[in-house]
């Protein structure tokens, strides 16, 4: 694995987790309380944040491969 493609992937994966918060934090106020995130606990909200960067990554990928 080439350093470029490792490069390649870890922006990738950081643009994921910012496109990820930044679509949990708009879409917060809309959850029902249990879907937000409490500070330091292991929740729900937690893993909506995961999934919509999950979501992210995986339209990055794609993306990518239409190229």
């Amino acid at each position: 694995m080439s350093k470029q493609s490792v490069l390649v992937n870890f922006v990738q994966a950081l643009a994921a987790v910012i496109l990820g918060n930044v679509a949990y934090f708009l879409l917060a106020p809309t959850f029902p309380p249990i879907a937000r995130h409490h500070p330091f606990h292991f929740d729900v909200g937690m893993l909506v944040d995961f999934w919509l960067c999950l979501v992210a990554y995986g339209l990055i990928r794609t993306a990518r491969k239409w190229k």
